[in-house]
């Protein structure tokens, strides 16, 4: 009789079991990751989409910036132009009103000076008489002949008297005319042409009055002066002249014909030439028509104020020697009102005489 079979789960085939098992576990995994995978492109989707709309966003906000900076950097220079426009606008305010201060000042010296000047000519009136009987005495004495016109050669009451006498003609641009137009206009012509205008001719004619008038014994020298300083006659290198020798007085006077007037005015030059003379001028006759434009350099600009060429003034009167009396001979020019005052204060403080002649003098 046969055994009977005894049953036993491992009579199943264990590879079977365990193929079923493992393919299960396979499929669910597959699903599982499926599902996973998913979900992270969904996921990866939406956060690179926010990451490129955060890129734009950063770019918008850099190019905004860069142009908020454009417009910041521009309203700073704006800003910068403004505030150096408004500080050019308050110098220029406060040098105008500098100057109104010293025309108001000067207005008051000038009617002092027009009280002084008065009170002089009615002294000169009555020593008239007597200046002419010396004139008339002294004709025989005098270096060079002068023939006025008609009665154009009156009496001035300028003495030219001395030792040692300078002659100091201003040959700036300004002898050519006296309004500021008609010079620039002049200095544009042909030389003979500057040479032939009117105030330029009557220098040229106070000159040879004034060489008329130098004593025979004395020595003299003449000096032209604008933007430099020195003797009509180079070769006499500022050395004094006798005036016995009237060949030296006709060459000077030629010397100063063939000038041109021209270049600015420095009336410190004029000063540093005198001071260098041995011995010291005991008279200067001094021939202008207006403050100095300079004084031992160069303007910085093309333009001077007022103020400033009585500055220049002042330091040239304070260099000027000790003991010299200097008279000076004015021809007023337009736009120039300090002038005047300023030049009868210098030959009030030295001494010496102060005219403004008429167009018709000598």
């Amino acid at each position: 009789m046969a055994k009977p079979r005894r049953f036993s789960v491992f009579s199943l085939s264990f590879l079977d079991i365990m193929s079923c098992g493992f393919g299960a576990v396979v499929l669910i995994f597959l699903i599982i990751n499926h599902a996973t995978e998913r979900d992270f492109k969904e996921i990866n989707r939406d956060q690179l989409a926010e990451i490129r709309m955060l890129d734009y966003e950063v770019q918008q906000g850099e190019k905004d910036r860069a142009e908020l900076q454009q417009q910041l950097d521009e309203l700073k220079r704006q800003t910068d132009e403004r505030d150096q426009s408004l500080a050019a606008i308050v110098d220029d305010i406060a040098r105008k009103r500098q100057d109104l201060d010293d025309l108001e000042a000067t207005s008051l010296a000038e009617v002092s000076s027009i009280e002084a000047l008065k009170a002089d000519i009615e002294t000169r009136e009555k020593e008239l008489d007597r200046l002419r009987a010396l004139e008339q005495a002294a004709e025989g004495d005098n270096a060079r002949s002068f023939v006025g016109e008609g009665d154009r050669q009156y009496l001035t009451g300028l003495s030219v008297a001395g030792r040692h006498i300078v002659i100091a003609v201003d040959v700036s641009a300004s002898m050519l005319d006296d309004t500021i137009v008609n010079v620039i206009r002049r200095r544009n012509m042909k030389p003979d042409a500057q040479r032939s205008a009117p105030k330029w001719r009557r220098t040229i004619r106070t000159v040879e009055w004034l060489a008329s008038q130098v004593p025979l014994d004395s020595d003299f020298q003449m000096i032209a002066f604008n933007t430099e300083a020195a003797s009509v006659l180079p070769d006499s290198n500022n050395a004094w002249l006798p005036v016995s020798d009237t060949d030296n007085l006709d060459r000077a006077i030629n010397a100063l014909e063939k000038r041109l007037p021209t270049n600015g005015t420095s009336l410190e030059r004029l000063a540093d030439v005198l001071a260098t003379m041995s011995p010291l001028p005991d008279n200067v006759y001094l021939i202008t028509d207006s403050l100095p434009t300079q004084g031992l350099s160069e303007p910085r600009r093309a333009t001077i104020s007022g103020r400033d060429r009585l500055k220049l003034f002042n330091d040239a009167a304070r260099k000027m020697p000790r003991g010299v009396r200097v008279n000076v001979i004015m021809f007023p020019m337009e736009g120039d009102p300090l002038s005047a005052a300023a030049f009868w204060n210098l030959a009030r403080t030295s001494g010496g005489a102060y005219i403004s002649p008429s167009r018709d003098w000598p």
